[in-house]
């Protein structure tokens, strides 16, 4: 599988999978965390979701353009993983529940995740610009697509374990107080606390109430306050979790900083990397041809991460409110999810390498625009299936205990193979897009610019992102089929958009 890769491939993998299990954790719980911890509605957590991913993407375009400037990728490197894990130490520190001041600890909370968004920012682009860089080299260029999609893959498999990590340490802590997990009960408890619990949602608050503290509750407030605590304290210690991971990132990009590329001006980049000094000084024309193509690019792929991020936004919601979180004797939570998806992406590369590798092999492997506009229209046919899957389902204000409405019985919920079908169909569309299209700006960059385009691409992302939050917004307000049906067009549109554009993008990129 690694044949005809270079050497450097695997260790920059293995160091972005702390970055990824960071990811993943926060995908997994961090709307969860800041609902329980301080009672935000899913618009609210949503806004600060949306930002906190934006932020992750957007930082990416300011470190590469650091790295750029100052001529050290490892460096930048190396500091943004440091910085990561200072970030989810702030994260992991306990806090009481409810909270004294939501104002103070949501202030600590936000900074935590923009010093996890900062550091992310000067790792990530770097990183992928490195990678990107071996196969500067005549030798390695046409495995440039399938040697992204193996790092793609390897950097997920840490995303795999990260939702079970946070699972494991919020259900040890849960146990370690004699109480039992329930997704429903944070928002009860809050609305207990509050006041503005209605009376016909008292008795099912007093019976996920003693099924969770495994015998009856004579005193409810006392129960909210010590649910709501243990049940926040275990996300800590989840955020805790990443800490580890960023460690061992750490630890193996220290160990094979030797392997990797160490680009340091134009003259070192025109020696053994496939580029003369000519094409390292490229005319000012073929440089604005090029930095089209990628700003078109960059302009399309808003709208799928737009969709494809609700995973852990409204796709998430669904799972607490509308999905039936059982499958034969099986009980799980909200979270595992977030699981489905590096999963898919693990056990699916190899088959879509394999794929594009025999096609190579007959002359018939699409273009890397062609493969984008291909996942562009899967991810559609992803978000069609949520869409039918849910009509007739009732509208979230129905339904939330905050607003005075009685949430569903597992009888009137969907079966969990809906969203395990809508993961699969949407990992797919990612593997035609993301691994393909940081290939591309790899591929397409001026060499002097590699930071700073792959921090572009990043950064179109983070516009995806800062969109999220509509998502959430709509959630609470249409019926749920409508809010998917937005995603639908958003993909559909994107993918026309890139068919239109396909010719001129091939020229391009040739």
């Amino acid at each position: 599988m690694f044949k005809g890769h270079p050497k450097g491939l695997i260790p920059a993998a293995l160091a972005n999978m702390g970055e990824r299990f960071g990811f993943y954790t926060m995908m997994a719980i961090l709307v969860l965390f800041l609902q329980a911890k301080f009672n935000l509605d899913g618009a609210n957590a949503g806004i600060i979701y949306s930002v906190f991913y934006f932020s992750i993407y957007i930082l990416a375009l300011v470190g590469g353009i650091i790295a750029d400037k100052i001529n050290n990728f490892k460096g930048t490197i190396l500091v943004g993983l440091i910085m990561m894990a200072g970030g989810y130490v702030i994260m992991a520190i306990p806090t009481p529940t409810p909270v004294s001041s939501v104002p103070l600890y949501l202030t600590i909370s936000l900074v935590g995740l923009f010093v996890i968004a900062f550091g992310n920012g000067l790792f990530k682009g770097n990183l992928q610009a490195l990678v990107g860089q071996m196969y500067d080299n005549e030798k390695y260029e046409k495995m440039r697509d399938s040697g992204f999609s193996l790092f793609y893959a390897f950097i997920n498999v840490g995303a795999i374990f990260a939702p079970i990590a946070a699972i494991y340490m919020r259900e040890w802590w849960l146990g370690k107080n004699n109480v039992t997990y329930d997704a429903n009960l944070p928002e009860y408890c809050h609305s207990f606390i509050n006041g503005n619990i209605t009376e016909s949602s008292m008795a099912t608050f007093q019976q996920y109430a003693d099924k969770a503290n495994g015998a009856p509750v004579a005193d409810l407030a006392e129960f909210a306050n010590r649910y709501l605590d243990v049940f926040n304290t275990g996300f800590h210690y989840a955020f805790g979790t990443a800490i580890v991971a960023m460690v061992i990132s750490l630890v193996v990009f220290i160990k094979n900083k030797k392997q990797f590329p160490n680009p340091k001006g134009s003259e070192e980049m025109a020696e053994g990397s496939g580029y003369s000094k000519e094409e390292v000084k490229m005319e000012a024309k073929e440089v604005k041809q090029r930095i089209y193509a990628l700003l078109a690019i960059f302009g399309v792929v808003i709208f799928f991460w737009f969709s494809f991020h609700q995973n852990g936004l409204t796709l998430t919601l669904f799972a607490k409110d509308y999905t039936v979180l059982k499958i034969g004797s099986w009980e799980f939570s909200v979270e595992i999810f977030q699981s489905m998806n590096p999963f898919f992406v693990v056990f699916l590369t190899p088959i879509v390498v394999g794929l594009f590798g025999w096609l190579r092999s007959k002359g018939m492997e699409p273009s890397t625009p062609k493969k984008i506009a291909i996942g562009m229209g899967i991810a559609s046919l992803g978000f069609v299936v949520m869409m039918l899957g849910s009509f007739g389902l009732p509208l979230w204000e129905t339904i939330s205990p905050s607003v005075g409405g009685t949430p569903l019985v597992d009888a009137e919920k969907v079966a969990p193979y809906l969203l395990l079908g809508t993961y699969f169909i949407l990992t797919v569309a990612e593997l035609f897009i993301s691994p393909m299209g940081i290939s591309f700006v790899s591929k397409v960059s001026p060499p002097q610019y590699q930071g700073m385009m792959q921090g572009g691409w990043l950064g179109a992302t983070a516009m995806g992102n800062g969109l999220l939050w509509i998502g959430a917004v709509l959630y609470q307000t249409i019926p749920v089929w409508m809010t998917w049906s937005i995603f639908v067009i958003a993909t559909a549109i994107s993918m026309f958009t890139v068919i239109f554009m396909v010719k001129w993008l091939e020229r391009v990129s040739k």
